[in-house]
């Protein structure tokens, strides 16, 4: 089958996830988007499983993207001004271009809670979050250990939520500190890692 048009209907099924849900979700409603005649989306993905499926793919393939973008294909930050610069750009792309994508990506998930196969695909996500914020806070040459590592990525998360729910000035938005992600961030990092800590290693 055409590449191509594979991938556009896969994005126009993560398009539907984020404006009209799970529930929006059908074969139409993604021809619709992706502006082709009705029936194609069918021929590709011919359950909606198979589309969810597609959908859950194509979410994982972008995270890579914008992985290796942050990173500039390198091992990650050099140092802890550098880690803060690139946890403010995953909260950036999540509050602006990539919010389609983080929208159908929950959507997903909750599909995911009845479907395993679903979940398996989507796990590889949540593995390589933690796998990858855990490595980038150990090439800035913090202190990490694992229960460190993971309060920074939880923390991250729970701002996730809050940038794709809660309108900017929203009482939410402002209690959580992300009027400001540059301070959010290094709030985060002072909090994990406090600099009096750092300055009495030896």
């Amino acid at each position: 089958m055409n590449q191509d048009r594979r991938n556009s209907l896969r994005d126009a099924a993560i398009d539907v996830l984020a404006d009209a849900g799970g529930r929006g979700l059908t074969h139409r409603a993604v021809d619709a988007a992706a502006e082709v005649p009705v029936g194609t989306t069918k021929n590709y993905f011919p359950t909606r499983e198979a589309l969810l499926r597609a959908a859950a793919e194509r979410c994982v393939e972008q995270y890579a993207q914008i992985a290796a973008q942050l990173t500039a294909g390198g091992p990650g930050p050099r140092d802890r001004e550098g880690l803060a610069g690139l946890l403010r750009g995953l909260l950036e792309n999540v509050a602006g271009p990539g919010r389609p994508r983080m929208l159908a990506y929950f959507e997903l998930r909750s599909e995911a809670a009845r479907d395993p196969r679903l979940a398996t695909i989507l796990d590889r996500v949540a593995t390589d979050d933690f796998t990858g914020l855990e490595l980038a806070q150990r090439v800035a040459g913090l202190p990490v250990t694992p229960d460190k590592a993971a309060v920074v990525t939880l923390a991250l998360h729970g701002a996730i939520l809050h940038l794709l729910v809660d309108r900017p000035g929203s009482v939410a938005t402002t209690a959580a500190g992300l009027e400001n992600l540059e301070h959010f961030v290094h709030n985060l990092l002072n909090a994990v890692y406090p600099q009096e800590e750092l300055e009495r290693r030896p």
